[in-house]
């Protein structure tokens, strides 16, 4: 979905950037980040590990799309949000397939093993890195 249709949907509406609700989300993520890191990854844990791992992502960007003044109802406008209001395509991309992947597990019961979880997790916080960077 694009930007224009999150916003036709109402899917996205324009906010005032609030520097107490940006702090607290970067908590947020901080907490669900160190919270996965305490789960050892097996195959029993690795599906939580990366919903844990996404939310902490998730939050990241919930926080970045409220400085940039806007409040996003859908995951999938965070793709949108990304490439086309943030001009980092790349990133975009490199989010919607982590949120298909946690849609996977969530919605549909996908297994993940543990040696591909460990793929996903790392690249759950290098996009981490990266957003907070633009934090």
């Amino acid at each position: 979905m694009d930007w224009f249709n999150c916003k036709k949907k109402r899917l996205v509406k324009e906010v005032k950037s609030d520097n107490n609700l940006i702090e607290s989300l970067i908590k947020s993520s901080d907490k669900k980040l160190r919270s996965q890191e305490l789960l050892e990854l097996t195959n029993d844990t690795a599906s939580s590990k990366i919903s844990l791992a996404y939310d902490s992502l998730r939050a990241l960007l919930e926080a970045l799309a409220i400085k940039e003044g806007y409040k996003i109802y859908n995951h999938e406008c965070y793709t949108s949000f990304l490439k086309e209001v943030m001009n980092k395509s790349t990133l975009g991309d490199e989010f919607d397939k982590i949120r298909k992947t946690r849609n996977a597990i969530n919605y549909y019961g996908e297994e993940v093993e543990k040696e591909e979880a460990k793929m996903i997790l790392k690249e759950i916080k290098r996009l981490i890195n990266k957003i907070s960077n633009s934090l």
